[in-house]
């Protein structure tokens, strides 16, 4: 039997020849535009990034996703998420990254960034409406980004005021009775001044039937998002960005059932619910023929309520035994950013006119109050056990980080250029708690690269990249092995070679990256169960392994076959391994990593008649992985299609789309403990991603 991966290039080479035997007038009819990446200190084209980078446009976003982020996932190459809340928030970039909410020092692997404010580790506010540009960059960005971008980063824009008055009406009907709409309007005001303005919300039950509350709706999603931005100058130097956003996420989270289906049976259904307002406000001036100075500033205010009944069941279900637990997190964050940047420009160049320069600083504040509780009951008849728990943990969180930045670009030779960067940041920490717990560790930490790309012709370039990222160390909070309090923090090597080619006249786009990652004082969150008669005692805490060793490979192409018909295919192949740690459970030295599936895959296509008839499909794919490093239950591989058809005119659309066309069944979270009374007996407890979904969405445009 075929595995995916020989399907993938059986179709890959079908196509391939197609489109060679396509005859060049019928294939120039249509071309692929160059992207600018917004998220690159100089906004340079895509193929001028010396990197491995994915970015879906406005139109691309539409026809995948309907409401999240979390959609997108299965079309980006070594992207994987863990379904450790209701939306995806944790995620792994090659294999790295979180997959449960932390404890102590907010300490996030990859990025997440959405109009310049900054949501890593809390991106579950990532909605779509009104999102220009979603931009993910692999492998450690530790010149631009730093501490939070040790896996890489995703940035998200919204769109940008026009030069007319324009806008946009959206709604969306569909199954789990999903409801959703929003509006955007925008345009100039003055003369060079321009503004855009948009609110969305949704609703939908999230795909669980509570039966013993006899409700649909115990993980259901209600997410409102608005937005609004602003750009002006003032006189020939002055450019002004004011971008701000409030975003109410109220998600239920009742996701786990006993028996591994989407039957639940919780009689405490629990919240995954975030509220943020946030701001980011840029100031460029361009006076100086020889620089210009850019700075970014941002604050976000957000509160987080996380909490779950954690037997998962009732008194019913667990009769006659008594079993009763909750657990609740309630968070306060506060972070304030501020960037400046010196950016050279052509009369400024050094090294007698030839290499571009830049450098810069940056500081970063975050606060974050929060309180834990942990409650619940135990009796067993039967042995006349007993036990409660009445845990509560307040705790203060205060972060300092400044960094030292800079960036060299010079040319070798007529078609090549080199890029040396590096970044100097200091974190200092002061924590505190009601358990009497008092830290206040600090830390020097270094990144940077060595990029080299050359244009080796007009449609091919080629690029090599040596990087360094760094994560910071922490701290583990309540009861945890003796030893493990503290940790320190984690750099990692990536060396990366790929090419970036545009063929046929602009219409085919290809691209590939290979890559090979040494991680040393690798952090890994694992686990174990205190007390296995108390669900809320399974305590997640943070260690460091000896090394970590990561070898792999992406490579997209996309193209157009015909004037009215796209086709695209990527892949990511992955083979991340501990090259040595121990766990309290099991020993997992040579294994690999969690969720970080061997491979990832995409395949589809679009066609779009001249009389506006369109149908797309899309089919991804995700390999087996490892749920945790306290255990080695894995998932199964699985792959998903989506289906949409529908019709286009002038201002407007209709389409009708199907998610997981074949209810698929698939894992995105699994634990293995015991939580059935009065044995508790270890098992595989699974969290299942959501099954097929019917809708139509209609969209008018002004």
């Amino acid at each position: 039997m075929q595995t995916f991966p020989d399907r993938c290039s059986a179709l890959l080479l079908a196509a391939s020849i197609n489109f060679l035997a396509t005859p060049a007038s019928l294939a120039a009819q249509e071309t692929i535009e160059e992207i600018t990446v917004t998220a690159d200190y100089r906004g340079r084209p895509v193929s001028e990034v010396p990197s491995n980078i994915t970015i879906l446009d406005a139109a691309t976003i539409s026809e995948l996703a309907v409401q999240h982020f979390e959609e997108l996932i299965g079309s980006l190459a070594n992207l994987n998420w863990s379904g450790d809340g209701h939306r995806a928030k944790y995620l792994q970039i090659r294999g790295v990254g979180e997959l449960a909410q932390y404890q102590g020092a907010p300490n996030p692997s990859v990025g997440f960034v959405v109009d310049d404010i900054d949501f890593s580790g809390i991106g579950g506010i990532a909605t779509l409406f009104d999102i220009h540009q979603v931009e993910v960059f692999r492998g450690p960005q530790g010149t631009r980004y730093g501490a939070n971008a040790l896996a890489g980063l995703i940035y998200m824009q919204s769109t940008d005021p026009g030069e007319s008055f324009s806008g946009r009406l959206n709604f969306t009907l569909g199954q789990d009775d999903a409801v959703g709409g929003g509006i955007a309007i925008g345009g100039p005001f003055g003369e060079e001044s321009g503004y855009r303005l948009s609110a969305h919300h949704y609703e939908s039950n999230g795909f669980r039937s509570n039966t013993y509350l006899g409700r649909e709706d115990t993980n259901g999603r209600d997410e409102t998002s608005l937005r609004a931005r602003f750009n002006w100058k003032a006189g020939d130097n002055w450019s002004f960005k004011l971008t701000g956003m409030q975003s109410n996420i109220d998600d239920g989270y009742d996701a786990f059932a006993i028996d591994n289906s989407l039957t639940v049976l919780s009689d405490k259904p629990g919240k995954d619910a975030q509220k943020s307002l946030g701001a980011s406000f840029n100031i460029d001036w361009d006076g100086s023929n020889k620089y210009r100075i850019t700075s970014v500033s941002s604050v976000v205010d957000s509160e987080i309520n996380f909490s779950f009944d954690a037997d998962w069941g009732n008194d019913d279900a667990w009769s006659p035994v008594i079993y009763d637990y909750f657990s609740r997190s309630d968070r306060d964050r506060m972070t304030l950013n501020r960037e400046i940047r010196f950016i050279s420009k052509e009369a400024g160049r050094i090294f007698d006119g030839t290499t571009d320069w830049l450098f810069g600083f940056y500081v970063n504040k975050m606060d974050e109050g929060l309180m834990t509780s942990n409650r619940g009951e135990y009796f067993d008849p039967g042995s006349s056990f007993s036990d409660s728990l009445d845990d509560r943990l307040d705790s203060d969180f205060e972060a300092f980080s400044t960094a030292l930045f800079g960036q060299l670009e010079l040319p070798t030779g007529e078609r090549g250029k080199l890029t040396l960067g590096m970044r100097v940041e200091r974190r200092e920490v002061d924590y505190f708690d009601s358990n009497g717990l008092d830290l206040g560790p600090a830390e020097n930490m270094i990144g940077g690269r060595l990029a080299y790309s050359i244009e080796m012709n007009d449609a091919l370039t080629g690029f090599a990249r040596l990087s360094r990222g760094y994560k910071a160390g922490g701290f583990n909070l309540g009861f945890v092995p003796v030893g493990r309090r503290e940790f320190s923090a984690e750099s990692m090597w990536n060396a990366e070679i790929g090419f970036k080619a545009t063929l046929a006249n602009g219409h085919l786009h290809l691209s590939s990256a290979a890559f090979y990652s040494w991680r040393l004082d690798q952090q890994v969150e694992t686990s174990f169960q205190i007390d296995p008669n108390d669900p809320a005692s399974f305590v997640f805490f943070t260690d460091n392994a000896a090394k970590g060793r990561t070898i792999g490979l992406e490579a997209d192409a996309r193209w157009y076959l015909h004037d009215s018909l796209e086709v695209y295919a990527n892949i990511g192949l992955l083979d991340a391994e501990f090259k040595f740690f121990e766990t309290p459970q099991v020993s997992i030295s040579g294994r690999d990593q969690a969720h970080s599936p061997n491979y990832t895959a995409a395949l589809g296509g679009a066609w779009r008649h001249p009389g506006g008839a369109f149908a797309r499909v899309d089919i991804s794919a995700k390999d087996e992985f490892y749920f945790d490093v306290s255990h080695n239950q894995k998932s199964k591989s699985y792959s998903i299609a989506n289906v949409r058809i529908g019709y286009e005119a002038e201002g407007w659309s209709a389409q009708l789309w199907l998610q997981n066309a074949f209810d698929e069944r698939y894992a995105v979270r699994g634990f293995y403990f015991g939580n059935e009374p009065p044995n508790f007996s270890p098992d595989l407890y699974i969290r299942q991603g959501d099954p097929r979904q019917l809708g139509i969405t209609f969209d008018k445009r002004f």
